[in-house]
């Protein structure tokens, strides 16, 4: 006979990922966004001179002005999605109110499209809908759930708070950093982190930790050559 509280244990120390999506998302775009994004205006007006006020104020503009983005845009994103699920509830409030038997049927026949037989898709859903309706069809016929519901703030203020974290790494650099080497020295600190970020998302999201860190290096690599390229032309141009 299975041992009821062994059971519940062992399913309460089950690890799952999902419940970390939201800021999950968020804070490892806005802390990769903040070294990337930042680290490459950098390096490109440091390829164009070797002012080191005009490399510290472009570091600090980037992180001012790309923290606030963040978090501006992501506010707006998930408040969208918000907006569209406040929507969907209602819609679906307002049909189980009036046409409750064809809500049924469509979670039978859901239930049936699972692999239930006819008989048991009906018990289930009779007895879900009666425990709590409007969460069964939320579920079932919407996929949405309490994990994934859409937080606005949550998620802005993660935006804001790792893309102000990562863009702290180039401003250090551009201050301490000597400015015959200052690219290299971006380069070379921003892909650490990056690929310690890559690595520490992948392990955290449960995926391949090798892949995810090779993956933000390659496209970390091009977005500093291509600005640092730019940087370049336009610095001989008006030199």
């Amino acid at each position: 006979m299975i041992n009821a509280d062994a059971t519940s244990k062992q399913m309460n120390n089950e690890k799952h990922y999902i419940n970390r999506v939201g800021w999950l998302r968020a804070g490892v775009l806005g802390a990769n966004d903040g070294i990337l994004s930042t680290t490459s205006l950098v390096i490109g007006v440091a390829a164009a001179t070797a002012v080191r006020n005009t490399i510290i104020l472009t570091a600090l503009s980037g992180l001012i002005a790309g923290a606030m983005s963040m978090a501006a845009g992501e506010y707006v994103s998930v408040s969208s999605q918000e907006e569209t699920e406040k929507a969907d509830i209602a819609r679906e409030k307002s049909e189980l109110q009036e046409m409750p038997e064809q809500e049924l049927q469509e979670i039978i026949a859901i239930y049936k499209n699972r692999g239930l037989s006819d008989d048991l898709a009906q018990e289930v859903a009779i007895a879900l809908t009666k425990h709590n309706a409007l969460e069964t069809h939320l579920r079932d016929e919407l996929g949405m759930t309490e994990i994934s519901a859409a937080k606005p703030l949550q998620a802005a203020l993660a935006s804001f708070a790792s893309f102000l974290a990562g863009a702290l790494l180039p401003l250090v650099v551009s201050i301490f950093a000597p400015l015959k080497t200052m690219i290299l020295w971006q380069y070379a600190s921003s892909i650490i982190f990056l690929m310690f970020l890559g690595a520490v998302a992948a392990k955290t999201g449960g995926a391949p930790v090798l892949k995810s860190m090779m993956k933000i290096c390659f496209w970390g690599t091009i977005a500093m050559a291509t600005t640092a390229l730019i940087g370049h032309l336009f610095g001989t141009h008006i030199s």
